[in-house]
């Protein structure tokens, strides 16, 4: 499709110039693209509205409306990230390893950009603004394509960024947007490897399959987050709740929201009632057969300990000990984040080396698992992979390396 293919042309030529940038050049980029996103408020709050409306009429659910909603803090806080990246070491053409041989070649391993960087992503508008801003301060274009849910969302967005841009000596031309809603021109882009270095899938399971299976550029794996915690035998009771409510119903539509809570079984006779005293008005909670004998909920079901409900919907399950749960997370997790309540020391380490997820928390919500909460002003998405990137994808993740040696006439015998 020409449409695409010229886009990605266009990207990667850019990168070519984008990566000989310098830091000051970069940061005052976006910084200008900060201010033009306070101008442009009004504008894309309008446009945001166009895309909850719709959002209302299709009924989609109003977790999933509350990632697609804009407000003035929300926007407040993409302005804030793009602050902090400017405030972040600038990551390429930096070497913490240098050696020299015997033969007197000195050779630096130096941080490089990727190219272009392809993010597909649904729903949450925020994403156009962080993916930008960190693929711009790590020196690679971006070529992003939103979900048609967030269209007149993403336009305003890219709007003002490429209004800032015009303000900058960077060429607008380091950001792309797809705005066809077509879905074959997501095939075609996950096969542009002429243009492409790297796509990256943002949004729910069917996404992120479909893009791993289709793709020949190489790609990051993001995660879906069926996030469990376990509650040992000697957790503090208002600790735990809070946590669990913060967890499960301040942004359930997230995917680092808690989907499953694991109870000790020393303790689930008194702490069910309290738990379900806690979210019975604002949570549907489905529990295992030993938790219905404490509180009367609904009847869990296999299916329950593997979904990723992005909605007011809890599932609760008691456990013998801290095996137990670790077990039924690796069956059923997504090595997404994990988290352990306790004041049992051999259990926290215990919970911590043997869970495999990028992020396993002790005494902690699992909402922290995202890149302004981690100090990187933003992220790409949550990587669950284990090669390349793990986590939150911020600035250091958005580079590849090079070997730069230099010698005085040696030739090899």
């Amino acid at each position: 499709m020409k449409y695409l293919v010229d886009k990605c042309k266009s990207l990667h030529e850019e990168s070519q110039i984008l990566a000989t940038l310098n830091t000051k050049t970069k940061n005052e980029a976006l910084k200008q693209v900060a201010i033009s996103l306070q101008e442009h408020k009004s504008l894309i709050l309008e446009a945001n509205e166009k895309d909850i409306l719709q959002a209302k009429k299709e009924n989609m659910k109003e977790s999933l409306i509350d990632r697609l909603r804009l407000d003035a803090r929300r926007i407040d806080d993409m302005i804030d990230g793009i602050y902090t990246i400017i405030e972040l070491k600038d990551p390429i053409w930096k070497s913490n390893d240098v050696w020299t041989l015997e033969n007197g070649l000195t050779i630096s391993k130096m941080t490089v950009p990727l190219g272009v960087i392809g993010i597909i992503y649904e729903s949450r508008p925020n994403v156009t603004i962080d993916a930008f801003s960190l693929a711009l301060k790590s020196g690679n274009c971006i070529l992003l394509r939103g979900s048609a849910s967030s269209i007149h969302s993403n336009k305003a967005l890219v709007y003002a960024v490429k209004e800032g841009l015009k303000r900058s000596s960077v060429a607008e031309g380091v950001i792309e947007f797809i705005d066809d809603p077509d879905r074959t021109i997501v095939k075609e882009m996950l096969t542009l490897n002429e243009y492409i270095d790297l796509i990256i899938p943002r949004g729910g399971k069917d996404l992120i399959d479909f893009v791993v299976k289709n793709a020949t550029v190489p790609t990051i794996e993001t995660g879906v987050g069926n996030c469990h915690i376990f509650i040992d035998e000697t957790a503090p009771f208002t600790m735990a709740l809070e946590i669990i409510e913060n967890a499960k119903v301040q942004r359930p539509g997230v995917c680092n929201a808690c989907e499953t809570v694991l109870i000790h079984k020393a303790i689930a006779e008194k702490f069910l009632p309290r738990l379900y005293d806690c979210l019975k008005d604002r949570v549907d909670i489905r529990g295992c057969d030993e938790t219905l004998r404490t509180i009367a909920v609904s009847k869990a079901v296999e299916e329950d300990w593997q979904e990723e409900y992005l909605d007011y919907i809890l599932a609760v399950k008691v456990v013998e000990s801290v095996h137990e749960a670790i077990n039924h997370i690796r069956k059923y997790g997504t090595k997404h984040s994990e988290s352990i309540i306790t004041e049992n020391i051999t259990n926290a380490n215990l919970f911590t080396r043997q869970v495999d997820a990028a992020a396993v928390y002790v005494n902690a919500s699992t909402r922290f698992t995202d890149g302004s909460q981690f100090g990187f002003g933003g992220e790409m998405g949550i990587s669950t992979q284990k090669i390349h990137a793990r986590g939150p994808i911020g600035l250091n993740e958005l580079v590849s390396s090079k070997f730069m040696v230099l010698g005085n006439g040696q030739i090899r015998e």
